[in-house]
């Protein structure tokens, strides 16, 4: 409980920190800065397009965030989410559009497949970890570098929608797209599938005994090896589940918001997971209002670079703080557990 209430406390910290230095940079590199100010915390919740657009950006958040938390809960950390959202998103766009005559089947089954297809990614690290030790942070960043590149190509040469100014694969269907909440904002049920999702986690890790298995083996592998579990299943179990949550995220962006797979929508959305997972101390339910502080973030410079002389650059630099501090917060409660530990 006193460790719950500390990292609370630490993440409540962090946050009020990064406020106060948005607010400091709105006085330094504004000349509105009462205006810029209200812009950038009042403007999502201004109107209901808005505020639509800042919970559609939670969605890919929340997903992200549970797909990293899951990693940790196993000892693991999955650096890979940028690649895995994107092959979620694209094998999802081009299932969506070979599944067309299915409908809304089809788009259960391309959700499936972005899904599958990213968790298998994400697996592969595991899988290597268990079987050479290898490290699953390095292999899972370099399988997403490569993704991301082959990706590129592929969207930008063989699946390329000639018909499209952008750089994106075929729109999936109309009757194959996820139903629209506050119209005409990008909102849709795909925040509904992010927030079950979470619940589903939740209890996964808590009410069965698979949950606890991987609970314990992240929390302490020999002690695992002593009570007889199988330790070699959640050593890629929790990675694959990782490489899941994000390629759904991937997916559902493609059908809710996007209807097709643009180039580099990923961008930055797999590390923001991660501080949203770390925010959230790797809690399934607190990854919720982390992700929707992170959208509102990233909504507010929006509207605030739209409506005041204030730049975009301004959420990043916000996001960075939070990243940074929030993992020496993390690093150095660990740090201090590992100390105890060896007395």
């Amino acid at each position: 409980m006193n460790s719950g209430y500390s990292r609370a406390k630490g993440a409540f910290i962090v946050i009020l920190i990064a406020m106060a230095i948005i607010a400091a940079l709105c006085f330094v590199l504004s000349e509105t800065p009462v205006k810029a100010l209200s812009m950038f915390f009042i403007g999502p919740f201004s109107s209901l397009y808005s505020l639509g657009n800042m919970l559609a950006s939670s969605t890919v958040l929340i997903l992200g965030g549970l797909g990293v938390s899951i990693a940790m809960k196993g000892s693991s950390f999955n650096l890979g989410g940028e690649g895995q959202i994107y092959l979620g998103g694209f094998v999802a766009a081009v299932s969506g559009v070979a599944l067309q005559d299915l409908g809304m089947l089809g788009t259960l089954i391309a959700i499936a497949a972005g899904s599958l297809a990213s968790g298998a990614i994400a697996g592969f690290s595991g899988w290597c970890r268990m079987k050479w030790k290898t490290s699953e942070m390095i292999s899972s960043f370099l399988l997403s570098s490569a993704l991301v590149m082959v990706i590129n190509y592929l969207i930008t040469g063989p699946f390329l929608d000639p018909g499209s100014n952008l750089l994106t694969t075929q729109k999936v269907p109309q009757a194959m797209r996820l139903s629209k909440i506050l119209p005409p904002s990008g909102l849709s049920t795909a925040i509904l599938i992010a927030i079950a999702s979470a619940a589903v986690i939740q209890a996964y890790l808590y009410r069965t005994k698979g949950g606890y298995s991987l609970r314990i083996t992240g929390m302490s592998y020999r002690y695992a090896v002593y009570s007889g579990l199988n330790t070699r299943v959640y050593t890629w179990l929790p990675m694959f589940l990782s490489g899941t949550l994000y390629g759904m995220g991937g997916a559902l962006s493609v059908f809710g918001t996007y209807y097709a797979c643009v180039r580099d929508f990923q961008s930055g959305l797999g590390w923001n997971g991660f501080a949203v997972a770390l925010i959230a101390g790797s809690n399934p339910v607190l990854v919720i209002p982390a992700a929707l502080f992170f959208a509102w973030i990233q909504s507010g410079a929006r509207i605030a670079m739209q409506g005041s002389d204030l730049t975009s650059q301004v959420a990043s630099i916000a996001q960075a703080v939070i990243f940074f501090l929030i993992t020496c917060e993390a690093f150095g409660r660990t740090r201090k557990k590992g100390g105890v530990s060896c007395k």
